[in-house]
């Protein structure tokens, strides 16, 4: 629940901004010389990457979301009984051997969205993320071109 309260704060102090810098945007812009119009459109560009790019990752989180809560409806989420540090860390030799296995897992069964997404879970555990979120997306586009329930 944390992580939702501040994805949303962090969404709308980004919306905020943006809608900030586009008005200056247009600000700029509208005051009508060469100089101010090519910095208004410059300024203008950063909040359509900055929207495009939330919302990749929006829906990106809620696809996989999506695919947690059907693998956990079918009791298939993986235990969390990873090994910590007295800080609360996960034990780099206790992800090493989850992941060790769920790659293998992956290895034995590549066209199975479940495997991909506990491989995406054992990532984000070795605290590899862009390989987590690799693994998530194949996880995505694997259960997005399977019909439900298989």
């Amino acid at each position: 629940m944390r992580a939702k309260i501040t994805y949303f704060v962090t969404a709308a102090v980004l919306v905020f901004y943006f809608v900030l810098v586009g008005s200056r945007g247009l600000m700029l812009i509208r005051h009508g010389t060469l100089l101010t119009v090519t910095f208004g459109v410059a300024v203008l560009i950063l909040p359509v990457i900055g929207v495009w790019f939330l919302w990749k990752n929006t829906q990106f989180v809620r696809r996989a979301n999506a695919l947690a809560a059907e693998l956990d409806a079918e009791g298939g989420l993986p235990v969390d009984d990873l090994l910590r540090t007295p800080s609360g860390r996960i034990d780099r030799d206790s992800a090493d051997a989850a992941f060790t296995k769920r790659r293998e897992e992956t290895e034995d069964a590549p066209d199975d969205w479940r495997t991909w997404f506990r491989l995406a879970v054992a990532y984000q555990d070795a605290r590899d993320t862009p390989r987590a979120r690799k693994a998530m997306q194949r996880a995505i586009a694997l259960r997005a071109s399977r019909p439900s329930g298989v």
